[in-house]
């Protein structure tokens, strides 16, 4: 592919925000909150995150267009680039419509270009990433920007949590009453965080620093085999089927109750996660490009919770593909868990850390849990 990253940027809101400082930006858990708090943080291995909440007054101090957009602001600090194309991923839009990447470009305000807005989960900011790869590489752009963020937070807040179910919400007859809420509705809150990355995309590498060459994209779904594992506007019902927003709507407010928190089923995600998306799908991409782990310098896994790690290391050894741990490279640990923003995040430090040498190649791993699909991307650095 006749396309390469130029550069690389990333914006983490307000300062870092460590376990203890949860309640200050979130607000206070219910009982059975915290518990379930506890156990996710002790297996997640996230010590420290960020919000975009101003922990004085819980307002919001971005919005998810303008995290975007100031991380392209950190990518073209001269604002004299003319972009061809924009292309903005997440799961967490601030508006049904227009498209987020409508959204990010008003942010910016620059002069005309395409913009693509691609949807999903953590996927979400590799597609985007995709399409400008190849609008660069078919020569319909000689440059394009594309970015991964979330504003997870805003689902995560305790108060919005105690508005979709109201203070009586533990209580076994209002769970039943609303069948949205759930531990796959708390499950979450504890893993995800704000943040946002961009890269630049463009058809040459420059003559004077280090660009990192896309060699390939390989975005490949398992929806077909296996049943809805991370939603939100809708629930999940007994079959495994979503029934949306819409059809809750016309039954009153009281029917809508949970239905917009963020949810996940822990079961099937521990379940099939690792096997699925590593096992059904790295064997036939790697015999498609000849890759062998000795191929690869560095390896970028997206994993949501360090209680993963492991058994991705086994999957991988199992197929045939270990990758030694030294050569692992994530910073899930200080920077959270921010989604379709991850991958990005993650480049960005390792392509500023000096550490790259001309010939490394770098192998992203991106899963993402919505109904399993999952992402690989190669890279070359020049």
């Amino acid at each position: 592919m006749n396309a390469f990253i130029t550069a690389a940027a990333a914006f983490l809101p307000g300062k870092a925000v460590n376990n203890n400082e949860l309640d200050r930006y979130l607000g206070k858990p219910a009982r059975i909150a915290a518990k379930t708090r506890q156990i996710i943080l002790a297996n997640n291995g996230i010590a420290a995150r960020h919000y975009a909440i101003d922990p004085e007054t819980g307002a919001a101090t971005h919005t998810n267009a303008g995290l975007a957009a100031e991380a392209v602001r950190r990518l073209l600090p001269t604002g004299e680039h003319s972009i061809g194309c924009l292309c903005c991923g997440t799961s967490s839009p601030d508006q049904l419509m227009p498209g987020h990447a409508s959204m990010v470009h008003g942010e910016l305000g620059l002069g005309p270009c395409e913009v693509v807005s691609t949807a999903g989960i953590c996927l979400s900011g590799i597609t985007a990433l995709k399409y400008g790869a190849m609008a660069v590489a078919l020569g319909l752009t000689d440059m394009a920007v594309a970015t991964g963020s979330e504003l997870a937070s805003t689902f995560m807040r305790t108060a919005f949590i105690q508005a979709m179910h109201h203070e009586t919400a533990e209580s076994p007859e209002n769970k039943k009453q609303n069948p949205a809420f759930s531990f796959e509705a708390e499950f979450l809150r504890w893993m995800l965080s704000d943040g946002a990355g961009a890269v630049l995309l463009e058809k040459e590498p420059p003559a004077n620093r280090p660009a990192l060459r896309i060699d390939w994209i390989e975005i490949t779904s398992h929806a077909h085999l296996l049943e809805t594992c991370m939603y939100a506007g809708a629930v999940k019902q007994e079959d495994g089927r979503l029934r949306g927003w819409r059809e809750y709507a016309v039954e009153g407010e009281a029917a809508l109750r949970g239905v917009f928190t963020v949810k996940q089923d822990a079961r099937l995600l521990n379940r099939e996660v690792i096997p699925t998306l590593v096992g059904k799908s790295l064997p036939a991409i790697a015999a498609k490009h000849g890759l062998t782990p000795r191929d690869i310098n560095w390896f970028l896994p997206h994993y949501s919770s360090h209680y993963f790690r492991e058994p991705l290391r086994q999957q991988l050894q199992e197929i045939g593909f270990a990758i030694p741990e030294e050569r692992w490279f994530t910073n899930l640990a200080y920077k959270g868990n921010t989604g379709s923003a991850s991958f990005y995040i993650m480049l960005e430090e390792l392509f500023a850390s000096g550490r790259l040498k001309k010939g490394d190649r770098i192998l992203g791993f991106i899963p993402e849990s919505g109904r399993f699909s999952v992402g690989w991307v190669l890279l070359t650095v020049v």
